[in-house]
């Protein structure tokens, strides 16, 4: 009995000291953590391959775990980013992702959340990266249109951060964005938008109507591929460009949750929003089919992205794959984070989370 009061008066002692003293204990540990985190070369790490990680996971509705529609795409070497949503930026710097690296942006359709994270994007591409040319924004036509807004908008900041780190350490003529606009391809076609070595980039047309323009994007590197739908109803196109891939990443909708949200709305005297929330089911693509352009095309793999709605309670995520699994079981749900990687001259398809 004696020896335990002293091995517990030691240890609570022990536990005093280390919190009392724990400020300059951090001050010990940080240097070396800071270190490591400024010296991460993450996609020097990878292997050489097709990899994904989710730098928004969610839709226009907010979430504590599924930001803004964003999807990082590391292909060899060469990191691009596909839509830009709210905080995707920030969630790369937390997943070890430099955005100094990005070589190009895709956007899918001109929705404010696919967008609304575009200037902090090349803001933080330009001063991480030290790029003397802006950041080259592909999309289809109007795109011109958005990256001029942002380019305007973030033109004060731009001057602000040259008169003050100094035009050596983030060039004028880097700031901004510029534009690369296509014309559609014809129905059920793609186009090649992209390629060089051993990556090729196809925009294919979605339906998103009545947003028009709207495009998936299908990402081949070597023996693997991937392909991400953007906001779409299930679309033939995308499932015959879908056809064998490695990786399928669709965007999805429970029209069980939204329209019991719609309920609510009315309920509560809000018939705005009610009708908002009966308004986008004939735009989005269920879970339910999402999986079966999975099955019907071969997919290796389904990961889940532009999550809506919010899944903020026990049980509705259940709700949300109700029929998925007698569809397709190859599937996962995705969040800020999640990420796949197709090593090259391989079949494997592996796993993993950057937060």
């Amino acid at each position: 009995m004696k020896k335990r009061y002293i091995a517990g008066t030691i240890a609570l002692l022990l536990a005093l000291t280390v919190y009392t003293e724990r400020g300059a204990i951090m001050l010990k540990i940080l240097p070396g953590a800071l270190d490591n985190r400024m010296s991460g070369q993450p996609l020097a790490k990878l292997p050489d391959g097709l990899h994904i990680s989710l730098c928004g996971a969610g839709g226009p509705m907010p979430s504590n775990n599924r930001s803004g529609p964003c999807v990082a795409v590391m292909a060899g070497e060469q990191l691009f980013i596909v839509d830009a949503g709210t905080n995707g930026a920030r969630n790369l710097g937390s997943m070890g992702i430099n955005q100094g690296d990005i070589e190009a942006l895709f956007l899918t359709h001109f929705h404010s959340d696919h967008i609304d994270g575009l200037g902090e994007m090349a803001m933080l591409r330009w001063v991480t990266g030290n790029h003397s040319n802006p950041l080259p924004v592909y999309g289809p036509e109007g795109v011109a249109d958005v990256v001029a807004g942002f380019n305007q908008a973030y033109a004060r900041d731009s001057v602000h951060r040259t008169d003050h780190h100094g035009a050596a350490v983030v060039p004028p003529s880097g700031t901004g964005m510029s534009a690369v606009s296509f014309a559609l391809p014809e129905a059920g076609e793609s186009l090649t938008v992209y390629a060089n070595d051993n990556l090729q980039i196809e925009m294919i047309s979605a339906n998103h109507f009545p947003i028009t323009p709207a495009v998936a994007y299908k990402f081949t590197y070597k023996d693997r591929s991937l392909l991400i739908s953007g906001d779409t109803v299930k679309s033939p196109a995308i499932e015959k460009h879908s056809a064998g891939i490695d990786l399928l990443v669709h965007e999805a909708l429970s029209t069980k949750l939204v329209t019991l949200m719609a309920e609510s709305a009315a309920r509560s005297d809000n018939p705005m929003r009610a009708k908002i929330f009966n308004d986008v089911h004939d735009y989005h693509t269920t879970p339910v089919e999402a999986a079966e352009i999975a099955r019907d095309a071969d997919v290796g793999h389904l990961v889940y992205y532009h999550v809506v709605p919010p899944l903020i309670a026990p049980g509705m995520e259940a709700i949300w794959l109700e029929g998925v699994d007698g569809v397709f079981s190859d599937f996962t749900v995705g969040e800020d984070g999640t990420s796949v990687s197709l090593p090259a001259n391989s079949s494997e398809i592996i796993h993993y989370s950057t937060l």
